[in-house]
């Protein structure tokens, strides 16, 4: 199996030039290869053109100019053009799919935050000086720098990267490795029901309360994005003192909401694979149900448009981005497959509407958020604990009729 490690770098002065200088030519040659894609498309001739055309040119580009192209990685530069191809093709994907995607944009410096290195030792070296007892990584025109090595990396490292958050520089590492052993059968199954005033209810009617990291932090957001208002736009390198560090606050309590967040999906997700054998979970369509609602125009007067309850809409959308579902079902998955255990996603249509004792299905059956009172048999529970019960039952359902 794959897995991916991160550790934090402690480049000198001259090494954080040289990486910054390395993003800045990576970025160069993705805007360049984009340009080229489109110049090529708004011919008359509708030429396509494709990556294989374009590494072939690597070579005349990197000696036409070899104090910048010329000075890293022919490899990494492949990556990053490989890069631009996977989202042309990503962009095709959706149009022919029926959906309208935004055509792939050009990337200022500061938003071109990674360069890639496809092959350890072709460009890049993990645990370049091995008798050193300070683990160093060497890039091509940046040299060995240091490593905050915080835990051991187990497996052969397959590629390096160079990511850059606000002024800090880490290296990823993907190794492979022998799949770990699965961890001792429980026998336990559960479901889970995800929400807003619980993060996840399970159908053992344990609660976990949803931290909203995001509205915790909404105050000290509130102050610092006016801060940073008061500026106008300008690219960074003609912002003053004052407004660069306005907008590293700002940056800055971004970045801690989000290390919360995945901070609680990691240890929420690391207690269910602990104690579960079988998880089943709601399959559900976050993007879509995140989505504004669409314009209702007034049919009697021309450029104005009736009420859609667009303002609580924008509550709900901020609370369900807030719990970070996506995020935490991406880590129960993968956190479940490296320890041996089942998760399975069901469709969520009724789960929370329909009686775990007599089956009966009606939209009354749920008379306010929280409470469930079934009008046939008079059932009464908690709602999320209901719909974590049908979660599970269907998810047993659909392992019973596809065996592994």
């Amino acid at each position: 199996m794959i897995r991916a490690y991160k550790f934090l770098m402690r480049p000198t002065v001259r090494q954080e030039q040289a990486l910054g200088e390395m993003l800045r030519d990576h970025c160069s040659l993705y805007n360049g290869a984009l340009q080229e894609r489109r110049d090529a498309y708004r011919h008359v001739s509708k030429t396509s053109v494709k990556y294989g055309i374009q590494s072939g040119q690597l070579k005349e580009i990197r000696a036409f100019d070899p104090e910048r192209q010329g000075r890293w990685s022919f490899s990494s530069q492949q990556a990053t053009l490989r890069r631009l191809d996977k989202a042309m093709q990503a962009f095709f994907r959706r149009v022919k799919s029926g959906e309208t995607p935004g055509y792939p944009r050009f990337r200022g410096v500061n938003w071109f935050d990674t360069v890639d290195f496809p092959k350890d030792g072709d460009g890049c070296r993990w645990d370049s000086t091995p008798h050193d007892p300070v683990t160093r990584v060497r890039f091509q025109g940046v040299g060995h720098v240091k490593v905050n090595q915080h835990r051991p990396v187990v497996g052969r490292v397959k590629t390096v990267s160079v990511k850059r958050e606000r002024r800090k520089w880490y290296v990823v590492l993907t190794a492979e490795q022998p799949r770990p052993e699965p961890l001792p059968q429980t026998g336990s199954v559960v479901g889970i029901d995800l929400g807003i005033a619980s993060f996840l209810t399970t159908s053992h009617g344990e609660h976990i309360a949803n931290p909203r990291h995001a509205r915790k932090a909404a105050a000290e957001l509130e102050t610092a994005q006016r801060a940073l208002s008061r500026y106008p736009r300008r690219k960074a390198k003609d912002r003053t003192k004052n407004h660069q560090r306005a907008a590293e606050r700002v940056a800055a309590l971004h970045g801690k909401v989000r290390r919360q967040r995945l901070d609680h999906a990691h240890k929420t997700a690391l207690d269910l694979v602990r104690r579960h054998g079988f998880i089943a979970h709601e399959d559900l369509k976050i993007r879509n149900m995140a989505r504004s609602p669409a314009p209702k125009p007034d049919p009697d007067q021309a450029g104005a448009f009736l009420p859609n309850g667009g303002a609580a809409k924008a509550g709900l959308n901020r609370s369900i981005n807030d719990a970070g579902w996506g995020v935490f079902l991406t880590i129960l998955h993968a956190k479940a497959e490296s320890a041996g255990r089942e998760v399975i996603a069901v469709d969520p249509r009724n789960t929370s509407r329909e009686c775990p004792e007599c089956g009966h299905t009606a939209k009354e059956n749920r008379p306010t958020q929280e409470k469930f009172h079934c009008i046939a048999c008079a059932h009464t529970a908690h709602a999320d604990t209901v719909g974590a019960i049908n979660v599970l039952r269907a998810g047993l359902v659909r392992r019973d009729a596809n065996p592994a």
